[in-house]
């Protein structure tokens, strides 16, 4: 009997551990969509004007979000920590005008316009590492604000 209970507990076990690396796994997965695609060589110089930002967007990819107005019509560009905007005191508003440096990576079942430096008027900011890594506040390579032109 204490053997068939011995049994069953390390069979439950088991599966949990199973099912929490798989979640885990996932979740890593998903994450990674965006980074393992970012090539330098592949950015571009989008300028348009800012239709709506959002702080927190409930859809993926999480964080700050801008859509901006270009010339190739409306843009939804992922801006990544809005914390290292607030830090940084940049704002965005509907009517500025922007630059952004960034690229369309896969992501998903489509693709996704990453920022990895976003620049309004004078003010520049460093959103992403070369690698295309999401800087955050106070961090090792953020934040970085200058002045001058892109």
């Amino acid at each position: 009997m204490k053997q068939m209970i011995r049994n069953c507990i390390a069979t439950v076990w088991l599966g949990a551990s199973l099912f929490l690396f798989g979640v885990a796994a996932n979740a890593q997965q998903t994450g990674s969509d965006l980074r393992k695609g970012y090539d330098l060589t592949r950015e571009v110089n989008l300028s348009g004007t800012v239709i709506s930002y959002t702080e927190a967007s409930s859809t993926p990819p999480l964080g700050a979000h801008v859509t901006i107005q270009t010339s190739s019509g409306a843009l939804d560009v992922h801006l990544g920590n809005a914390r290292l905007l607030t830090a940084s005191h940049f704002s965005l508003a509907s009517g500025d005008s922007v630059r952004i440096v960034g690229e369309n990576v896969a992501y998903g079942n489509g693709t996704q316009f990453l920022a990895r430096v976003i620049q309004k008027g004078n003010q520049v900011l460093n959103l992403r590492s070369l690698r295309g890594f999401p800087l955050v506040p106070g961090g090792k390579l953020g934040p970085r604000t200058q002045g001058g032109a892109l």
